[in-house]
């Protein structure tokens, strides 16, 4: 004679069932009534209807803690937009375009409050081939720059341009120096286009996170952009 063996029920099997039969606590209001938890907030047990407040108390503080987040990043975008509109009008009113250069990085400097910044333009009309800002870029650093079709935000590691930098671009042991770095490439057009760039602006800052690769671009993208297109005055 043959026994069948039967599956011992599981939690999981309790929890489908009572998931489509709600009407069992219907017929068994006691049953729920009865129902004691421990409460993650008490030293005692409650019943499953305070339980339930609980939860649904934790989940309304998550999703104020949300809203409040959403919010403080919507008023933090709307100043970075203001300053960048600031910034742009202030590019559109400089008629020298010798002093571009000078006044972008100063502006950056002081609108965003980015320690150190740097800029370097290649392929400048022949009036403005004697600038400063016109030397040291060398064929690596300008193949870089072409090649980035976005900002590139990280860590300092050694880069040819960040000697560029006021203070050399050194990023000290001691975690003072340039830490981290923007790199935008100039170029006519979008940022992404194949156009090859013109020129490189680095940023530095001495906050190892100021520039980090998971930081979102948007702001810096369209700054580049705004910069590029200034700057296209002096080609």
């Amino acid at each position: 004679m043959t026994t069948s063996h039967i599956s011992p029920i599981t939690e999981d099997d309790i929890a489908q069932f009572l998931v489509q039969t709600p009407e069992f606590f219907e017929r068994h209001a006691e049953v729920l009534a009865s129902v004691q938890i421990n409460s993650p907030h008490r030293t005692r047990a409650v019943s499953l209807q305070e339980r339930q407040a609980e939860m649904l108390r934790d989940k309304i503080k998550a999703l104020e803690q949300r809203v409040m987040d959403m919010v403080r990043h919507s008023h933090e975008n709307a100043a970075t937009a203001q300053k960048i509109h600031t910034w742009s009008c202030a590019l559109q009113r400089v008629q020298n375009p010798a002093d571009l250069p000078e006044i972008l990085v100063h502006s950056i400097a002081a609108q965003f409050d980015v320690p150190q910044v740097a800029i370097r333009l290649w392929g400048v009309a022949p009036g403005y081939a004697h600038e400063a800002f016109a030397q040291g870029a060398s064929d690596d650093v300008r193949a870089l720059a072409t090649s980035l079709t976005m900002p590139f935000c990280g860590p300092n590691l050694g880069f040819e341009a960040a000697s560029w930098l006021p203070e050399g671009g050194v990023a000290h042991a001691d975690g003072t120096g340039a830490q981290s770095l923007a790199l935008l490439p100039l170029r006519e057009g979008p940022m992404d286009s194949a156009t090859p760039a013109f020129g490189l602006l680095v940023l530095a800052s001495h906050d190892v996170h100021r520039f980090d690769a998971t930081m979102g671009v948007d702001f810096l993208s369209h700054m580049t952009e705004m910069a590029s297109a200034a700057l296209a005055r002096l080609r």
